[in-house]
């Protein structure tokens, strides 16, 4: 079983197989020792050797490939436990860093012995620096900045050193609050003026610029309280359990430790869901990110909420925005939630850089939302099928629970009796479930044969094979993907890739090829380990990765994902994303490939140039590809202004691209969309039904990259039609 779990780190998907899927996960960092006292220092020593050596013997016992404990490894540990704990270098000065240095080659000789000798000294070290990056913003925070000032600030982590000296840390703390200050104060501007255009403003006493500097400065303050007191919070047990944590990732991204903690925590740690809107959260260097949209949800039909902004601020209808920067995930996810029909505001930043308020009605995600469905869309050529799959589910709690591969067949024939021309299934989005539908929904479209390849460490290849005899649906079809098309997804689509089956369309997957299996870390405890640890509170588990993925090709889906046919312009295309994106990612290979015949001779060539020919001439493409190379060169050249004007700017150019994207694709003509005629009574059950069906119709409406897929579609039809009549088909 592929699973999509909730996500802690972008798109950080696991694959688990049903027979090996045996417990629930709880977040990285909720380590508790049950006997913390003064008088259990040693007992506590000693669960740390404990969990330490346990979790080290089940990486190297367990694990698909691990990593030699060697000073490469150390050394991989010390820089990311920094980095978790100083992402953006603003507590540990130089000097710091260079009182725990020689630890950087010692953790493995360390981890072998069950020493937390390095993470006792760091954290020892970690109080101090904490309390001194106190004193110095509180102290800064008392002075007005000043705007006319020509400086600029590096937003790049990777790209700064530590700081030499408390000098020099100070100086980035000054600049890096003038930032956060600077845009609140521009912030608080643009709600005097838009007050004082009111009609009413005559009674309204105007604000000056000192004013409001001033106001900015203490909002700003009241984060940074809450932020450092939450760095307080985040006790020596928390700590701890990051450490391992740390050690575990730096196997493969995939790889954690587990420790217990309760259900609320698991659902808030490793989801990251709040179900007031519908959403998948994950905190990012001290922002609440969005990180997936879940399909079906009220912000889902809202519309405008999209993975990757950050949220700012946090409004309970038509009060005052709270701004939430540094506040805890369980603390936004309690600001956020709500009654049912009630209205949350939330001042968002998205990836352009533009700032706006999305106003969403709180409300529930039904199972019901994440189902196969299916429309047409009427094109010049004819009509064309459409099948939405977010995930690949799959009940195996109930004999006749609900699968996506019996779901999609069914949708297939119903779109057989409309008579579409073509079928395109889109799995943009949709990280992962059920391998068994992987396989059975590959026969939907290809007579028998191979899907995927399943490899365990020291062991050969398996191949799991679609045996049904005949195809359900057999003419042109394409398959949509993006970066979070994951595990299940790249499976789906690298298998019709390889049979040439379908046309693959989009932006290059994820790169999730590997298999996770959850076990319990007592059960790599020796006897005499266990023995001592009779009675005493379970020590966790972990999530180890035990095997691997290929396509039927031989190739890995694993780091280089799939690569689409035709690649479609896209704003996050030019950055680095997905499995990749990770120093300890496992590395991309390959095996023999699987016995299979292609079933097609599409001319990908002749169709590859058609879309090329018109997304160029297509403005909203144009657009987007524009947006690309911004985001490319803001990712390269992180450095921003700190002059107001220069500032103030930047924002208004990022705003006035979005809002020119946004004005073209209100312009763009709709595609004519309808439904199936066997699906209208449940649409038409009640008020809700219709309602969630307008918005998706509305949606698909405007979708530019269905549009162009329709045309793709469109080209593959005439290039059969062409085909047929050369060999005497009809």
């Amino acid at each position: 079983m592929i699973h999509l779990t909730g996500i802690l780190q972008f798109m950080k998907k696991k694959v688990l197989i049903p027979l090996l899927v045996v417990g629930a996960l709880a977040g990285f960092f909720s380590f508790k020792y049950i006997n913390a006292d003064d008088s259990d220092a040693v007992a506590s020593t000693e669960r740390k050797s404990v969990i330490i050596s346990t979790v080290m013997n089940a990486i190297q016992n367990a694990h698909y490939s691990p990593r030699p404990v060697d000073d490469s490894f150390s050394k991989a540990i010390y820089n990311k436990m920094l980095d978790n704990l100083d992402y953006d270098r603003k507590l540990f000065t130089q000097q710091d860093i260079d009182k725990i240095k020689d630890e950087q080659f010692h953790i493995d000789d360390e981890l072998k012995m069950g020493s937390s000798e390095f993470f006792d000294r760091l954290n020892k070290l970690f109080y101090t620096v904490v309390d001194r990056a106190d004193s110095f913003q509180k102290e800064i925070l008392r002075s007005p900045f000043d705007y006319s000032k020509n400086e600029t600030i590096e937003m790049d982590a990777n790209k700064l050193p530590w700081p030499n000296g408390e000098v020099a840390l100070k100086e980035r703390w000054r600049l890096y609050l003038k930032y956060r200050c600077l845009s609140r104060y521009i912030d608080l501007k643009k709600d005097r003026d838009a007050l004082a255009a009111n009609k009413d403003s005559a009674k309204v006493v105007k604000k000056t610029d000192a004013q409001l500097e001033q106001e900015a400065r203490e909002s700003i303050a009241k984060n940074q309280e809450r932020f450092f007191k939450r760095l307080r919070q985040f006790d020596d047990n928390e700590r701890f359990g990051l450490y391992v944590n740390t050690i575990a990732n730096c196997e493969d991204p995939h790889t954690d430790y587990f420790a217990p903690k309760t259900k609320k925590d698991f659902e808030i740690a490793m989801s990251g869901s709040f179900y007031g809107i519908g959403a998948q959260l994950k905190e990012e260097d001290g922002k609440t990110k969005i990180v997936m949209i879940i399909p079906g949800s009220p912000c889902w039909k809202q519309g405008e909420l999209k993975a990757g902004d950050i949220i700012l601020k946090v409004a309970r209808g038509s009060g005052a925005p709270l701004d939430i920067m540094g506040y805890e995930i369980e603390d936004v996810v309690d600001k956020i939630r709500g009654e049912k029909g009630t209205e949350v505001r939330l001042t968002v930043k998205s990836v352009d850089g533009s700032i706006k308020v999305i106003p969403i009605i709180r409300g529930e995600v039904k199972l019901d939302d994440t189902f196969a469905k299916s429309a047409v869309f009427k094109s010049k050529s004819g009509p064309v099928g459409y099948i939405y799959l977010p995930e690949f589910y799959a009940d195996f709690n109930h004999i006749n629970g609900r699968r996506c591969a019996d779901d999609v067949a069914k949708e297939v024939i119903k779109l057989k009796n409309a008579g579409v021309t073509g079928i395109i299934l889109d799995l943009r989005g949709n990280g992962g479930g059920s391998l068994t539908d992987v396989v059975d929904m590959g026969g939907i479209f290809v007579n028998q044969g191979p899907m995927v390849q399943v490899k365990s460490a020291n062991a050969p290849a398996s191949t799991l094979s679609d045996r049904e005899d005949g195809t359900l649906y057999d003419g042109p079809m394409a398959i949509m993907v993006n970066a979070g098309s994951a595990s299940a997804s790249e499976i789906m689509a690298a298998a019709m890739q390889d049979y040439k089956r379908a046309i693959i369309v989009g932006t290059t997957t994820f790169g999730k090829g590997t298999v996770q299996k959850v076990i319990e870390l007592s059960d790599f405890m020796n006897p005499v380990t266990r023995m001592k640890m009779v009675g005493q509170p379970p020590i966790g588990a972990i999530k180890l990765t035990v095997q691997k993925f290929y396509r039927i090709n031989g190739g890995s889906t694993q780091l280089r994902g799939v690569t689409p046919d035709i690649i479609l312009p896209d704003a996050f295309s030019e950055l680095d994303m997905g499995e990749r994106k990770d120093k300890a990612a496992m590395p991309w290979d390959e095996i023999a490939p699987a016995q299979y015949t292609p079933v097609n001779d599409v001319n990908t060539a002749f169709l590859k140039a058609a879309s090329e020919k018109r997304t160029t001439a297509n403005p909203v493409f144009e657009i987007i590809a524009e947006s690309a190379k911004k985001l490319k060169k803001q990712r390269d050249d992180n450095v921003y202004s700190l002059n107001e004007i220069t500032f103030k700017k930047e924002l208004d150019d990022a705003a006035a691209l979005s809002k020119k994207l946004d004005e073209l694709q209100k312009k763009a003509t709709p595609i004519p969309v309808v439904n199936l005629k066997e699906d209208l009574s449940a649409i038409d059950a009640d008020s809700t039904t219709i309602a969630k069906n307008k918005t998706w119709l509305k949606n698909l409406q405007k979708d530019i990259y269905i549009s162009e897929t329709i045309n793709i579609v469109n080209d593959m039809q005439v290039q059969k039609g062409k085909v047929d009549a050369k060999m005497g088909r009809r």
